[in-house]
């Protein structure tokens, strides 16, 4: 949790310091929901996640030096340095991709659990969204087919409060997200995404039936951000009593106290965890900055999975045709 934190504090210091570009999405407040949902899942078990990904690219093993070289744009990255802080994909953690478009995911992972139960395998897809992406046909199309397939698949609903400034309050009829799962005869559940072993014992039961039983399950974490939508919201919809209540309830603090009252973890002992992780991160930030950018002639490469007869390689701003010729 703490690594995913410092990662990601530093990561909107980049994006400030004209690092990273494009949007970037951070997991701040979210890392007990990360680390509980990512502690469920074997590493052979497939993720697909949208574009709030960095700390699930962590948590699944990913060294913090190709994530963060993926958001400054360096080809060290574990997207080769074409995707970004919103596509990062990587076939050996198996982590299939943050997605940009919402809810693109959902159908994909989806596929992907059919895939798993044609061939036999014992894997589990996990599929995380946001509480916005409940709203769209294809969530809706997916959790049928899911259910009607027996498919081992957890969808994961991460409810922030928020579909970037609007409250699920304001968008949602059912504003319950997991009862959705009702209408598919699905399993599902709400849990207290600040609550790291609370997130932990839901995800490992999701998990473990969709493996035993080829059942899809809905899972839903309550679980606040505690800054904007991206890193260039100020969240002016929050008022100040909202803000404060969101730092009493951080859930690094609050995991960190439960350790300490336990005689786990020593207020010593946190200190110098968090000089290690803070280290580890500024390595990080120093290899991105050190990485090469890709070179333009890749800038094709990885548009297809095999080649494409007719596949368009026009560069920005070249004419999709040729100029006519003159007729003097």
């Amino acid at each position: 949790m703490l690594q995913i934190r410092r990662f990601e504090e530093r990561a909107a210091r980049a994006y400030t310091e004209a690092k990273i570009g494009g949007y970037c999405h951070l997991n701040l407040g979210e890392e007990a929901t990360v680390v509980g949902l990512m502690a469920a899942l074997r590493p052979t078990d497939y993720l697909f996640t949208n574009y709030r990904e960095h700390g699930y690219a962590l948590a699944k093993g990913i060294e913090p030096g190709r994530v963060m070289a993926e958001l400054y744009g360096r080809s060290t990255g574990v997207s080769k340095g074409w995707g970004g802080s919103m596509h990062l994909f990587d076939a050996e953690a198996r982590l299939l991709g943050g997605y940009g478009i919402v809810g693109g995911q959902v159908p994909l992972a989806t596929g992907a659990a059919l895939a798993v139960s044609y061939k036999g395998g014992d894997e589990v897809v996990m599929c995380h969204m946001g509480d916005g992406t409940t709203a769209i046909g294809a969530f809706h199309e997916s959790l049928n087919i899911a259910g009607l397939w027996d498919l081992p698949v957890v969808f994961v609903v991460i409810n922030n409060g928020l579909g970037m400034g609007t409250t699920v309050e304001h968008s949602a009829a059912e504003p319950e997200l997991y009862r959705r799962g009702a209408s598919y005869r699905m399993e599902s559940l709400r849990v207290d995404g600040s609550d790291v072993l609370a997130v932990r014992d839901a995800a490992r039961a999701a998990v473990e039936k969709a493996r035993a039983e080829s059942r899809p399950y809905l899972l839903e974490t309550m679980s606040p951000r505690l800054k904007g939508h991206s890193v260039v919201d100020p969240a002016r919809y929050r008022s100040k009593e909202e803000k404060e209540a969101l730092k009493a309830a951080d859930p690094l603090a609050r995991f960190a106290l439960e350790l300490e009252e336990g005689g786990i973890l020593s207020h010593d002992a946190r200190d110098a965890l968090d000089a290690e992780v803070t280290a580890e991160i500024d390595a990080a930030a120093a290899f991105a900055d050190d990485s090469p950018s890709p070179d333009v002639s890749t800038l094709f490469d990885y548009t297809y999975a095999t080649p494409v007869p007719g596949e368009l390689r026009r560069l920005p701003a070249e004419p999709v045709f040729a100029e006519p010729a003159s007729r003097d």
